[in-house]
């Protein structure tokens, strides 16, 4: 009794990595000479790391239970605004930092609203998100931006260093900076006392308002970079490209709830949630799946993930 009881105890604690290790298994076994390779785990990490950038600006948001609804319709402008002020000629450094500078105030916006007006921030995100999408579809014209994209800008998403890319690289260091924010850092704390109990945050003395619109800020600046990272590795920028990172990034991150016992968001969480999805992209790629499954699997990932957070969240009540 005490073996099956540790045992649903051990698959509770460590199901996701569990699962995610039966995955590669499988994968490996099915498809050893595409699937289990070095070049094919290099290519998944560059699959993965715009997820993750995007994922961890979702994570800051979930940390505080709230919702972005807008991080798709965000990560379009940025790589629109991005691609567009290169074009025009300003410099690639300065048209990614305005980019981002606009999509963190956008964000602020989304905070401000949610905070000051208590307006639930699924229904505020909804509708800034298709504001930013009107705006980015006037502002394109509707059309791709693709012609006179200076070499510069493609550096970021086609660079390799030592045979790595550099979105890897780029994926790697800012989940570390998130989870050293995240986890050692007073702002980090102070979100997840309010995430654990807003009422007793604030009558703690937090200025639960502020650190809210921070959070949302940040989601904002972190779908900009998404899609502008996505423009630099494609070399242009669709005025929907990033719609397809939203149902992704929130599957990543209720995935990663369930990696650790605590049930909270965490960057590492997500990083291992994004990873997972990743991987089951890559290999069902491999296997010639058709993409609508990869898109019924997501959805069943999400439900599957949300319902084990719950349940072992009433186990420990």
């Amino acid at each position: 009794m005490n073996k099956r009881i540790n045992a649903t105890n051990v698959f509770r604690t460590y199901g996701t990595i569990i699962a995610g290790v039966i995955i590669i298994i499988m994968f490996s076994i099915l498809r050893p000479q595409s699937f289990a390779t070095i070049s094919n785990a290099i290519n998944i990490t560059r699959q993965i790391s715009l997820l993750v950038v995007i994922s961890i600006g979702a994570t800051l948001i979930m940390a505080v239970e709230e919702f972005d609804l807008s991080i798709g319709a965000m990560a379009s402008l940025g790589g629109v605004l991005a691609a567009k002020l290169s074009v025009n000629g300003i410099p690639v450094i300065f048209a990614l930092l305005i980019a981002l500078a606009i999509c963190f105030i956008i964000g602020y916006v989304n905070g401000y609203i949610v905070t000051k007006f208590k307006v639930l921030s699924f229904i505020t995100t909804l509708a800034m998100g298709t504001i930013i999408g009107g705006f980015t579809f006037w502002f394109t014209g509707g059309s791709t931006v693709f012609e006179n994209i200076p070499k510069g800008f493609t550096f970021l998403g086609t660079k390799t260093v030592l045979s790595l890319p550099l979105l890897s690289i780029i994926m790697l260091l800012l989940t570390i900076l998130f989870w050293f924010i995240m986890r050692h850092t007073v702002f980090g704390r102070k979100l997840y006392a309010i995430g654990g109990n807003e009422v007793a945050a604030q009558v703690s003395g937090l200025n639960v308002k502020m650190n809210k619109n921070l959070a949302f800020a940040l989601c904002g600046s972190m779908a900009a970079l998404t899609g502008m990272l996505t423009a630099s590795r494609l070399g242009s920028a669709h005025p929907t490209g990033g719609d397809g990172f939203f149902l992704s990034a929130y599957a990543a991150v209720f995935l990663g709830r369930t990696v650790f016992k605590e049930g909270v968001p965490t960057i590492w969480g997500t990083f291992i949630g994004a990873a997972i999805l990743g991987i089951l992209a890559n290999g069902l790629t491999i296997l010639q799946i058709p993409t609508f499954m990869q898109d019924i699997l997501t959805g069943m990932i999400i439900i599957t993930a949300v319902v084990v957070q719950k349940m072992g969240a009433n186990k420990h009540e």
